[in-house]
């Protein structure tokens, strides 16, 4: 087999979605796996959308992924130019070509003719395409049509009876018949190509060996296929990846989760905990493991196992898979994840003191098991903030703990206790819990649940031994105050 070689090929009119992003790593696995060629290139056409703060948005999402390619945009290599818009004087001589052979000829059409056409075919109940009115024009008819001032787009010449097949590496044998496909245009009479031609020119000039894409691309293969065969190019493998779709099977949108891969990391997600999680949408590995890093994923890759079924984005999977990953990372590293987050809710300037920066740490560290992503940082870390707190409206369980008749005794007894002490450890505080329990007569959730429910105003939460400890003596005995004066 010849050296693998594969693509990715972006359009920059947003920023890289979820179903792009699984296509590029699939290309990626695929190359990595087969010790091939990844090739980036952008398709940017669309002028009306198309922009370059597009394009580094989508490169550094590849990157921040660790998604890297060997030739293409900010790369280089034989085949270049890697943006379609330096490429358009490479796509004239095979114009020319297939207009000297008749597999293409000018149309002359307008919008509204053809919009006509279309509605007649489909009151009829027949599939929409178009019929060839301008196949047969004389150079005399020609002639006329420009100089009405009318330029012409330029459409493939699609024969009739014809049988196409796909084999693909996922799907299988696919056919279409050509008569109801229509003659469709290769160049528009503004001069720029379609993208069924320019992806064919594209990929045959770049040698690309295999074609990994979305299923929703399989429709627009017949096409390609007749034009790879008029201008006598070898055809490339095709494998179609199937649609990923919301829990509800529904297709995916905002609703189901971010769409976007930007912000899922501005939303605190680890690239490997992403990466992982993507892989895992159509591809199955054997055996029961789910937790893999790109290079296990690599070495284990193959089509055989890509499903035909569509993926479904299950959000709580990946917030699942996330905190795996942020479990492994330091106190230190996590807290600089959650910095941005922290800062932006009010609750941390932007220079701390070395001393607020340990604290802090300790505090990621006490809540580090619960969290699954670090813009849950604010919400997580907020009752270590503040003098004062709000009970939970919604705590049915904190409210019920402060409203029994030992709860007053049993917070007054802590606050004489803290307003005697500058510090305290988890063992003091472990034995003043112990000794103010003794002292009130009370055990269990009537002790710590009352305390857990007046220094943090919710019932459940980190260690209270750690969490008295962190939130320090005065912290404690303000919050105190305020809760035995409601009381």
């Amino acid at each position: 087999m010849a050296k693998v070689k594969v693509r990715f090929a972006p359009s920059p009119t947003g920023p890289l979605h979820i179903g792009g992003a699984r296509s590029a790593l699939f290309n990626w696995l695929f190359a990595r796996h087969h010790g091939g060629i990844m090739v980036l290139r952008i398709e940017d056409t669309d002028l009306d959308r198309s922009t370059r703060e597009y394009e580094e948005l989508i490169l550094e999402s590849l990157r921040w992924l660790g998604i890297d390619w060997d030739e293409g945009v900010g790369v280089g290599g034989p085949n270049g130019p890697y943006r379609q818009q330096e490429r358009l004087h490479l796509y004239k001589p095979y114009t020319e070509r297939l207009l000297a052979s008749g597999h293409a000829y000018e149309c002359f059409c307008s919008e509204e003719e053809l919009e006509a056409e279309r509605q007649n075919l489909i009151a009829q109940g027949k599939m929409p395409r178009y019929l060839g009115k301008c196949r047969d024009l004389s150079q005399a008819e020609k002639e006329a049509k420009r100089a009405a001032g009318i330029k012409p787009a330029i459409r493939f010449r699609v024969p009739p009876g014809k049988l196409l097949v796909v084999n693909d590496l996922v799907r299988g044998r696919v056919e279409f018949e050509s008569d109801g496909i229509g003659d469709f245009i290769i160049v528009k009479s503004d001069g720029l190509p379609t993208y069924n031609y320019a992806v064919v020119l594209d990929d045959a000039d770049m040698e690309i060996t295999h074609i990994l894409r979305g299923e929703e691309h399989l429709s627009n293969t017949p096409r390609q296929l007749l034009i790879y065969e008029a201008l006598g190019f070898k055809v490339p493998e095709f494998a179609h990846i199937s649609l990923i779709l919301g829990e509800d099977r529904s297709k995916m949108s905002k609703r189901h989760g971010a769409t976007s891969v930007v912000q899922y990391r501005e939303d605190g997600y680890l690239p490997e905990a992403l990466v992982n999680f993507l892989a895992l949408l159509g591809w199955s590995p054997e055996g029961e493991e789910e937790i893999f890093s790109a290079a296990e994923i690599a070495r284990l890759f193959s089509l055989e196992r890509v499903s035909k079924s569509p993926a479904v984005f299950n959000l709580d999977k990946l917030k699942w898979m996330n905190s795996y990953y942020l479990k492994k990372m330091t106190p230190a590293e996590l807290t600089q994840l959650c910095l941005p987050h922290l800062q932006k809710a009010g609750l941390v300037e932007t220079d701390l003191t070395a001393d607020k920066l340990s604290w802090l740490e300790q505090v990621v560290a006490a809540v580090q098991e619960k969290m699954e992503y670090a813009a849950q940082a604010p919400e997580l870390l907020q009752i270590f903030f503040g003098d004062a707190i709000t009970i939970d409206e919604q705590d049915e369980e904190a409210k019920a703990a402060l409203a029994l008749d030992t709860s007053p005794a049993v917070l007054q007894a802590l606050l004489t206790e803290v307003k005697a002490l500058s510090a305290w450890d988890t063992a003091q505080v472990r034995q003043i819990l112990k000794e103010i329990g003794k002292k009130v007569g009370v055990k269990g959730k009537a002790l710590y649940m009352t305390v857990r429910a007046a220094v943090s105003g919710r019932s459940h939460g980190p260690d209270l031994n750690e969490l008295l400890v962190l939130l320090g003596p005065a912290v404690v005995a303000s919050r105190l105050t305020a809760v035995l004066e409601q009381l």
